[in-house]
């Protein structure tokens, strides 16, 4: 019976508006001690502006510092005891006003994600030959040579592909490909933009008469020649930050990176814990997972790509941008189609 009569002493514990300074320290001492079943306490506790709580406040300030149990203080009369408060303070504590405040603060800490491990992950990762390739790569866009070099040293699939600039050898080289093709121009950057693809050609026929379109667009120097492959698009890039370093993004492709922006980001180096939240917090990761009937994409293959191209990104602070857009994903394989790489030294 030491708190006064009508106090409630179920969760939450009141000690009413006559409770003392001393009943305080004895509730919290009795919820540090005795209740195992609890990991932390709030103590809300205001003041009508009609008694100084000066000794309330320095109990909760001793009791702050010898508790094993983490204590939350809301001392929500920031006006009617405002003295008291600014007194709490200058002990070194902080103060919620009211219990919105600290719910919000506990959300945040909750969904905090752990400190990153220190770690490279170079498994994979070719580092002396990705220095190799920029160190001899001049400036600018890099060329389909130097891409391919650069996502080979990073262990990133590219999809079989074939330039060709002399018409003679279309067709013998289609046919070591295989129908349905996918031809793009090379030389200008942004090949859809100027209609540099064409999509599921299946004869010689229409293979030649692309070419011969393809080969009129302005810059045009070749074409190059890929299968045709299904299946889900995605994005993964990347752009150097003179502060931070390389920013990763991550999405799929399509109207979902370009029109709804639904992407995620992480600094480089990336680990797999890392490159796993980037995947699983994009809103379209249903997509990913399998949906309508449609299988999901290896979670492991992406994320292997991710971190391989993080490592990648470490060593080479040349590489300004870069945009593997679109790969594309199967359950079981994940293989780039088109990447623009921007090399500044």
């Amino acid at each position: 019976a030491k708190l006064n009569p009508g106090a409630s002493v179920r969760n939450p514990i009141d000690l009413l508006a006559t409770g003392t300074a001393q009943q305080l320290g004895e509730v919290i001492e009795f919820c540090d001690k005795k209740f195992d079943q609890i990991d932390a306490m709030t103590v809300i506790f205001g003041s009508t502006g009609l008694a100084p709580v000066f000794d309330a406040y320095e109990v909760l300030h001793h009791k702050m510092q010898t508790c094993r149990k983490p204590i939350f203080p809301v001392l929500p009369s920031v006006y009617s005891a405002r003295k008291e408060v600014e007194y709490f303070l200058s002990k070194g504590h902080i103060n919620f006003p009211d219990e919105v405040q600290l719910g919000k603060a506990l959300v945040q800490v909750h969904n905090t994600s752990r400190p990153a491990e220190e770690i490279i992950y170079l498994e994979g990762v070719n580092i002396q030959e990705s220095r190799r390739i920029i160190e001899n790569a001049p400036e600018g866009m890099a060329s389909f040579e130097v891409t391919a070099g650069l996502l080979k040293a990073a262990g990133i699939p590219l999809v079989s592909t074939i330039l060709i600039s002399n018409p003679s050898d279309l067709v013998a080289e289609a046919k070591k490909l295989g129908y349905p093709l996918v031809m793009k121009v090379t030389g200008p950057v942004h090949k859809t933009d100027v209609g540099g693809v064409s999509l599921n050609i299946r004869t010689e026929k229409h293979l030649q008469a692309e070419f011969e379109r393809l080969m009129l667009i302005e810059g045009a120097t070749g074409v190059m020649l890929q299968p045709m492959i299904k299946g889900t698009e995605l994005f993964i890039g990347a752009k150097y930050e003179p502060a931070f370093g390389h920013v990763i993004l991550f999405g799929l492709g399509g109207i979902f990176v370009e029109v709804l922006h639904d992407v995620s980001s992480g600094l480089a180096p990336l680990t797999f814990n890392e490159a796993y939240s980037m995947i699983r917090s994009v809103k379209s990761y249903k997509i990913i997972r399998g949906a309508r009937g449609k299988p999901g994409i290896d979670e492991d293959i992406l994320a292997g790509i991710i971190v391989r191209l993080s490592s990648l990104l470490r060593f080479a602070v040349e590489i300004k941008d870069i945009d593997l857009i679109p790969l594309i994903g199967l359950k079981d394989k994940i293989q780039v189609v088109d990447a623009r790489i921007l090399i500044k030294k």
